[in-house]
């Protein structure tokens, strides 16, 4: 029964002081600016997120042309892409998502990866993986990219991104 006591004693010795450890409410600014929480609504986005009188989005469109060779295991392929600036800016240079470049085998990602060792044992994913990794190369082959007019285009690969330098500026409004 002392232990009891002693033990409830003991408890609430320490609520006190767990309350006092915690922070205090920083609501109590009443004309506080909400932007950390809020958006502030600007010409591009209101207040409810939606888009504002100034919001625009850019403008691709894809004609892409894909042949399958089952013997070989390839896939190639043609893509014209129709790019209309649609924003105030004039631009000098496009970006292009290579998200496939993930699994090409000189890719970051698995470098990245971490593995697991449970007890010694590789389990059916590890192994899995290793000879997927080993046999499958999953990045996308770029040959050329080229104007309307065929004439070749500078670009540079980043991993995952493409950076295409325009041979003129693209101003707004233009594709």
């Amino acid at each position: 029964m002392r232990s009891l006591l002693l033990a409830g004693g003991l408890a609430l010795g320490l609520v006190p002081s767990t309350l006092l450890a915690q922070t205090t409410n920083s609501g109590t600014d009443k004309f506080a600016q909400l932007e950390t929480l809020l958006p502030t609504p600007n010409s591009y986005r209101t207040a409810s997120g939606a888009p504002g009188p100034q919001y625009w989005q850019q403008r691709a469109d894809y004609n892409i042309k894909v042949t399958l060779d089952d013997q070989k295991q390839a896939i190639t392929g043609s893509e014209t892409i129709t790019y209309t600036n649609l924003s105030p800016d004039v631009l000098t240079y496009l970006w292009v998502q290579l998200d496939q470049n993930i699994l090409a085998k000189n890719s970051i990602t698995y470098a990245t990866q971490v593995g697991q060792i449970t007890a010694g044992r590789l389990g059916f994913q590890d192994v899995d993986a290793q000879l997927t990794t080993a046999e499958f190369d999953g990045g996308y082959k770029i040959a050329a990219v080229t104007d309307a007019a065929g004439n070749p285009l500078k670009y540079t690969i980043n991993h995952t991104m493409m950076r295409i330098d325009l041979p003129r500026p693209l101003g707004p409004k233009q594709a």
